[in-house]
């Protein structure tokens, strides 16, 4: 493990690599907390701003360039943004499954998702715990991403926070979405 890949980086890039890392240590708090009090509130908005500071500082981050100094990868950014906000509404309006389900997706597509693919060969976060083009770091990564979304997506407590029954409840089989959908509620 050398930290060199970190350190040697742009402030954008180590500001971005903390805040994710962050806002992936505190999710888990706020999403698998039962009881929906002072902590979960503060976690929770703890996190947030994590979130917020993550999407901000990619914005200054364009090693591939494409649309001006912006690439494809950047839409995360204005997704994360858009599906930040929704959920502080809805958690402000009382509409608590809205949120419940934002959160958790958001927490996949913009932490889960994104962050297996920086450990590709050739990224910084593979140079951080590799050679930088170790395929075995990325699998690693792969899996443990896999078992995060399990959780999400099979975790009794987030089940019953976003109004399902069972884990196979709904006409699609899960009404937990890995991408933001309309609440029926």
């Amino acid at each position: 493990m050398s930290l060199t890949a970190l350190t040697e980086a742009p402030v954008a890039i180590q500001l971005h690599a903390a805040l994710a890392i962050v806002s992936f240590l505190l999710g888990p708090f706020a999403l698998l907390r039962v009881r929906r009090d002072r902590l979960h509130k503060g976690v929770g908005y703890t996190w947030v701003l994590a979130m917020y500071g993550t999407a901000v500082s990619s914005l200054f981050i364009s090693e591939n360039p494409m649309f001006g100094p912006f690439s494809p990868i950047h839409i995360l950014t204005f997704i994360t943004f858009g599906g930040l906000s929704y959920a502080l509404l809805a958690a402000w309006r009382g509409q608590s499954q809205a949120h419940g389900r934002a959160m958790r997706a958001l927490f996949a597509q913009a932490l889960i998702i994104p962050g297996v693919f920086t450990f590709l060969p050739g990224r910084r976060m593979n140079a951080l715990f590799g050679s930088g083009q170790d395929m075995a770091v990325f699998w690693v990564a792969l899996a443990f991403g896999g078992v995060a979304m399990a959780v999400i997506w099979f975790h009794p407590a987030l089940t019953r926070a976003v109004g399902l029954g069972g884990p196979f409840q709904g006409r699609l089989g899960r009404k937990i979405p890995l991408f933001f959908v309309r609440s029926n509620r």
